[in-house]
């Protein structure tokens, strides 16, 4: 329905989709192709996951899995329960959703607004641990009557209501110009089913853009710092079980994005183009700028956006943040940069599950403290800050069972700073300690070198 002002809505879920197309302005490379971004947080709910939810709702109700009077649960980083959360009350179910501890807290507030239930629960464990986001959910719906798993990460609704709609909206919005489309993939559900109509409709090229170490674009499955986008990988878990309902043969390729790259995008889309977006947009964006740069004058560049940044206020937009993890400098000095020096790329670590006796003849001479890892790949030279899991002592290796392995004998993890932080502020935040004690060096998120509590003092 229509009045002068505008649409007028019987409900507020028919307000989801019919999204607008926003061209950057500022920010697109020299002679590169027009980018134009398709602003998902428009959504009644903030997110491109209204689609979604709504789409695999209403799907359960036909199929009789939902019933009046049951319960929505879902395991979400936030959008999919929050679009849920703003169905279920608009349409009167319970509603129940495990987040991961990394979630930011204006998605928890944004959630229980609504009237949902969270709960937490270790973001950083295996696929198989009974803490794991899918497996609490998949208990709590087991042990609820009338509770319903919305499943984003296999319900075909997912993608199917990105193929009905928002691949449609953009075909139409661009008059049929598009040549490049430009998405992030976390359950897939976005990418697959908008870039399976925009190929199938106008031959476009689809991007996916995927931080540096999801799994999906061939990182190692480290920890990063973008919510709601990629693939992490616990070491411990034993299938790499990805989300049936992402089609992986729709992306014709991958740009992978690093977390300080997309940190720094988010922050120039809101300071050069006003548009306020969270980090998975940043991703998408950083992709697109670069596909922009090669595709040339006559393409058309279309990225999604799925959220907007007001939900990330606490970590994206808070210069503390960003600087304890290495993503930006401080205002003065000196800086821990200035305390530490130049450095040899190539941080020195030992995987837990190694032996003590192979960490013994690997030591390099003059090393006292070893910071201890989670298995990855031997040949980093940096390592996530979440990694990095404890520390041993060199002076200690000599009693131990040389078969024994490293994680069982580790103590806590070293405390981190950022590399352009403040050395007091820097050295005020992680508190006393032995003076010889390890303490690792951030740059965007991932441990660089070690210095020590002394060296910040001097």
């Amino acid at each position: 329905m229509l009045s002068d002002g505008g649409p007028v809505y019987d409900s507020v879920l028919e307000a989801v989709g019919a999204t607008p197309l926003v061209r950057l302005r500022r920010i697109v490379p020299d002679g590169g192709a027009p980018v134009w971004v398709k602003t998902e947080w428009a959504n009644p709910g903030g997110s491109v996951k209204d689609r979604a939810a709504l789409n695999m709702v209403l799907d359960a109700e036909r199929s009789g899995a939902l019933t009046p009077g049951g319960t929505i649960v879902e395991g979400t980083s936030g959008n999919t329960g929050i679009g849920l959360a703003m169905v279920a009350a608009a349409r009167g179910y319970r509603a129940v959703f495990v987040v991961p501890d990394r979630t930011t807290k204006e998605k928890i507030q944004l959630l229980k607004a609504y009237g949902a239930e969270v709960v937490p629960t270790p973001g950083l464990v295996p696929r198989e641990d009974p803490r794991h986001v899918q497996q609490l959910a998949a208990r709590i719906v087991a042990e609820t009557p009338g509770a319903w798993l919305a499943d984003q990460y296999g319900n075909r609704a997912n993608p199917d209501v990105h193929e009905q709609t928002t691949g449609p909206e953009i075909w139409a919005q661009t008059g049929g110009r598009i040549t490049h489309l430009v998405a992030g993939a976390g359950t897939g559900g976005t990418i697959t089913g908008t870039g399976r109509y925009l190929q199938r409709t106008g031959g476009v090229t689809v991007v996916a853009a995927d931080p540096e170490s999801s799994r999906y674009g061939g990182g190692d499955g480290s920890p990063y710092f973008i919510e709601a986008v990629g693939h992490y990988l616990h070491p411990g878990t034993t299938t790499d079980t990805w989300p049936s309902v992402f089609d992986t043969s729709v992306p014709d390729r991958f740009e992978r994005i690093g977390d300080g790259e997309s940190l720094r995008t988010v922050r120039r889309l809101a300071r050069e183009e006003g548009l306020l977006v969270g980090g998975s947009a940043g991703t998408a964006v950083a992709a697109a700028l670069r596909v922009s740069a090669t595709a040339g004058p006559d393409a058309l560049v279309v990225a999604v956006l799925p959220d907007s940044g007001r939900i990330y206020l606490s970590k994206y937009f808070d210069d503390d943040w960003l600087t304890t993890l290495g993503f930006l400098d401080a205002p003065g000095g000196p800086l821990v940069r200035d305390r530490v020096g130049t450095y040899e790329p190539g941080l020195f670590v030992a995987p837990s599950t190694s032996t003590v006796a192979s960490l013994i003849t690997a030591v390099p001479p003059g090393t006292a403290v070893v910071p201890v890892v989670q298995p990855r790949r031997t040949d980093a030279t940096t390592w996530s800050g979440p990694d990095v899991v404890g520390t041993i002592a060199v002076a200690d290796l000599a009693t131990l069972d040389p078969s024994a392995e490293v994680g069982a004998h580790a103590g806590p993890p070293p405390p981190a700073v950022g590399h352009g932080e403040g050395a007091a502020a820097a050295r005020a935040r992680i508190g006393d300690g032995p003076a010889d004690a390890p303490v690792l060096v951030l740059v965007d998120g991932r441990a660089v070198t070690t210095t020590t509590r002394a060296a910040l003092h001097t």
